[in-house]
């Protein structure tokens, strides 16, 4: 028997070989779906309160950001943000990798090369936040 449909609450189909090496139709798509939703939820209370205080800070010298981000709760929100932004973005930008380009070669490279870049630029802006917070 080449597939197995069960009729219940809900439809499964799959292959012998995909039960038995235990994936679905989109292999972890789930637990990926729900960690962008996570985060997607996480970013809205943190962006808003970036904007509104960057707005608050608006034309405010470097001395006064390093004393803003300083503050424990400026310091831990921004670096929730920053965890919580880079996260959807490399869960984002890996649906459309493995979406759009052809041949699994190309998307694992393509993964690949986005997730390092990612991890850099996180790390860099991680780095940033922590001179900011120490500085004042």
């Amino acid at each position: 028997m080449a597939m197995k449909e069960v009729m219940g609450p809900g439809v499964v189909m799959r292959s012998e070989l995909g039960r038995v090496r235990g994936l679905g139709t989109a292999r972890s798509g789930v637990g990926e779906w729900w960690a962008q939703r996570l985060t997607a939820t996480a970013l809205v209370p943190l962006a808003i309160w970036f904007v509104l205080s960057l707005l608050a800070h608006l034309g405010a010298d470097w001395a006064a950001m390093a004393h803003w981000a300083g503050r424990p709760w400026n310091s831990v929100l921004l670096l929730a943000l920053l965890i919580a932004l880079f996260r959807h973005l490399a869960l984002g930008l890996q649906v459309v990798i493995e979406d759009y380009v052809h041949g699994e070669g190309a998307k694992l490279v393509g993964v690949s090369i986005m997730k390092a870049v990612l991890a850099l630029l996180w790390l860099a802006a991680v780095v940033a936040v922590l001179k900011l917070a120490f500085a004042g």
